[in-house]
C-alpha cells in the first residue's frame, strides 16, 4: 500500500510541474516596439506565465519546458486598444439604419455584438471601451471575460446621458406614439435626473459614462454646433460618476461646449470636431483627452455620398458638411500637444483604418503605436494594458514588417495573443471560441 501511494504522490508531483510548464511560454520578437520606448528593440524574448508578462530579455532564450513562439522575422507590438467602440454597430452602408432599429431586439444585438467582437480580436484590438450601448453590450463584455466568447477586453458604457431631442434621444425621427421599455434610460433633463441615470448605470454594470453635451450628426433633428446639456447637468454627471469610481466620456462638437465639458471635468472629448487653439490648450491643462474618431467620419462620409437612402433621415446633409472636418482639425490638435487616443467609433468594419489617417494627418507613426497602446490604457485606467513590459498581460500582436515605415503593416495583422491566449497565427484564426 505504501509503495501505491509512493507511486501516486510522484504521479502527482509530476503532473503538477506538467501543468506549471503548461503555463510558461517564450515569444522571440525580431523586432519589439513594446509601447514604452520611442525606439524599437532587437531580438528579444518575452516570457509569459499564464496570462502576464514576467520579463523582457535580450537575445533568444529558452526557458526548459516553456512553449516558444517564434516570431523572430515579424515586429511584435502591444495589443491595441480602441477606446471608442459600439461594439455591435453595423457599417452605414450595409444596412437601413431606422430598420435595424425597430426590427432588432437586444438579444439580436448580442449576437451582433459577438460577432464583431471576435473579429475585432483578429485584427489586432485585444481592449476597447464600448461608448454607447446597452444591457447586451454588459452581457457580452460578461461572456467575454468568462471565456465564453473570443473578444477585447470591454470597458463598457450605457446609454449616453444627454437631453430630450438630443442625439442619444431613441425617439427623434420616429412617429411621436413609438415607445419602448428602456428607450428613456439615458434621457437627462435636469441635474437630479443626471445624477440618478450615472448611478443606475453603474448599478446595471457600466464602467463609465458618456454623456452627449452637443448635439451629433447620424442623429434626425439636432444640431452639432448647439450644446444641449447645461453646465449643471454635465458637472452632476461627472461629479457623480467619478464619486462612482468611474471616468466620463463625453461626445462633443463646438468649441464652446468642449470647453464646458472640460472645464466640468470630464476624461475625455469624444470627437472634438469644432475645436479651437484656445479649446485644445484648455484641454492639455486639464489632461483631458481627445478621441478624433477619424475612421467613422470617413466611413459615414461615403455612406452619405453613396448610400443617404441607408441613413437616419435628414441625416445625410450634416454627414456631407461636417465629416471631413476632423481630418482638417488634427494637424492643431497634434500642434497643442493634447493627449490622443485611438478610437474608431465602429462595431463592424475595419479598426486598423485610424492608423493611416492619423500618419497621413500628421502624426508620428511611433506616436499612433502610442495613441492605440499606452494612451488608451491611461484613458481606461488600467495599468495592466497597453505595453509589453512584466507585470501587464500577455496581449501581443505581430505584424511581418515595420508598421513605423509601412502603415499598411496594421492591416497585415499576422498574429494576435491575448492574456496568453493565441487567437490568429501564421495570419489565420486559431481554433478558441
Amino acid at each position: 500500500m505504501r509503495a501505491i501511494q509512493t507511486s501516486l504522490l510522484a504521479l502527482t508531483l509530476a503532473f503538477a510541474a506538467h501543468a506549471a510548464e503548461a503555463g510558461d511560454i517564450v515569444v522571440h520578437a525580431g523586432t519589439l516596439i513594446d509601447g514604452v520606448a520611442a525606439q524599437p528593440r532587437r531580438q528579444v524574448s518575452i516570457l509569459i506565465h499564464d496570462d502576464m508578462i514576467t520579463a523582457i530579455k535580450d537575445g533568444y532564450v529558452s526557458p526548459a519546458g516553456a512553449q516558444v513562439i517564434d516570431l523572430s522575422r515579424a515586429t511584435v507590438l502591444p495589443g491595441f486598444i480602441d477606446v471608442h467602440v459600439h461594439i455591435g454597430a453595423k457599417l452605414p452602408s450595409t444596412t437601413n439604419a431606422t430598420e435595424y432599429w425597430v426590427t432588432h431586439s437586444a438579444i439580436d444585438q448580442a449576437f451582433d455584438d459577438a460577432v464583431y467582437a471576435r473579429a475585432m480580436l483578429q485584427q489586432g484590438f485585444t481592449s476597447a471601451r464600448d461608448v454607447g450601448g446597452g444591457d447586451d453590450s454588459v452581457s457580452v463584455r460578461d461572456a467575454i471575460n468568462d471565456g465564453k466568447i473570443a473578444g477585447p477586453r470591454l470597458w463598457v458604457a450605457l446609454e449616453a446621458l444627454g437631453p430630450t431631442a438630443g442625439h442619444g434621444d431613441p425617439r427623434s425621427g420616429l412617429d411621436p406614439a413609438l415607445s419602448h421599455p428602456g428607450w428613456e434610460n439615458g434621457i437627462v433633463d435636469t441635474p437630479e435626473m443626471a445624477r440618478i441615470r450615472v448611478r443606475e448605470h453603474k448599478r446595471r454594470g457600466a464602467n463609465l459614462i458618456k454623456i452627449m453635451p452637443s448635439g451629433g450628426i447620424a442623429s434626425t433633428g439636432d444640431d452639432p454646433r448647439q450644446q444641449l446639456m447645461t453646465d449643471e447637468e454635465m458637472k452632476v454627471a461627472v461629479d457623480t460618476a467619478h464619486s462612482l469610481g468611474m471616468k466620463v466620456a463625453a461626445h462633443i462638437y463646438p468649441a464652446g461646449a468642449i470647453e464646458a465639458a472640460v472645464r466640468a471635468g470630464v476624461d475625455s472629448v469624444e470627437h472634438g470636431s469644432f475645436a479651437t487653439d484656445q479649446t485644445f490648450a484648455l484641454m492639455k491643462a486639464h489632461g483631458t483627452y481627445l478621441v478624433p474618431t477619424l475612421t467613422v467620419f470617413d466611413t459615414f462620409y461615403a455612406a452619405a455620398r453613396d448610400h443617404p437612402e441607408l441613413l437616419t433621415p435628414g441625416t445625410a446633409a450634416k454627414e456631407l458638411a461636417n465629416d471631413l472636418l476632423p481630418k482638417q482639425n488634427l494637424p492643431r490638435a497634434l500642434k497643442s500637444g493634447v493627449k490622443i487616443a485611438y478610437g474608431t467609433d465602429l462595431g463592424e468594419g475595419d479598426h486598423a483604418m485610424e492608423f493611416r489617417l492619423f500618419i497621413e494627418g500628421g502624426m508620428a507613426p511611433m506616436d499612433a503605436v502610442f495613441a492605440a497602446t499606452r494612451n488608451g490604457a491611461e484613458l481606461i485606467g488600467s495599468d495592466k494594458i497597453g505595453s509589453i513590459q512584466p507585470g501587464r498581460y500577455a496581449d501581443l500582436v505581430a505584424v511581418p514588417g515595420d508598421p513605423l515605415k509601412d502603415i499598411t503593416q496594421y492591416e497585415k495583422v499576422a498574429f494576435v495573443m491575448k492574456g496568453g491566449v493565441v487567437y490568429r497565427e501564421a495570419g489565420k484564426p486559431t481554433a478558441q471560441p
